[in-house]
C-alpha cells in the first residue's frame, strides 16, 4: 500500500514539475519578445519602417488615444501609442 502512495506522489510531483518548467519557459519567451519591441524603439535606424511613415497621420492617431504629442519626438510618441495598444 506504501509503495502505490509513493508512485502516486513521484507521479504528481513529475507532472506539477513539467508545468512549472512549462509555465516558465513561456515567460522567458514572453520577456524575450518584450525587450525585443522595445529595442525596436531604441533608434531610428531600428525603427526605420516607422520613420518612413507620414508624422502627421502618426501624431493624428496619438493625439486621438489621448497623447501629448507637443514638442515630442516621433519616435517617442510612436512607443507611448504602441505601449497603450497594448503591444509592447
Amino acid at each position: 500500500m506504501a509503495d502505490i502512495s509513493k508512485r502516486r506522489f513521484l507521479r504528481d510531483l513529475l507532472r506539477q514539475g513539467g508545468r512549472a518548467w512549462a509555465a516558465f519557459q513561456e515567460g522567458q519567451e514572453e520577456a524575450r519578445e518584450r525587450a525585443d519591441q522595445e529595442a525596436f524603439f531604441d533608434s531610428y535606424e531600428s525603427s526605420y519602417a516607422l520613420t518612413l511613415a507620414e508624422e502627421e497621420l502618426l501624431m493624428d492617431s496619438a493625439r486621438q488615444a489621448g497623447i501629448k504629442t507637443e514638442g515630442r519626438d516621433k519616435n517617442e510618441v510612436a512607443k507611448e501609442l504602441f505601449a497603450k495598444e497594448g503591444r509592447i
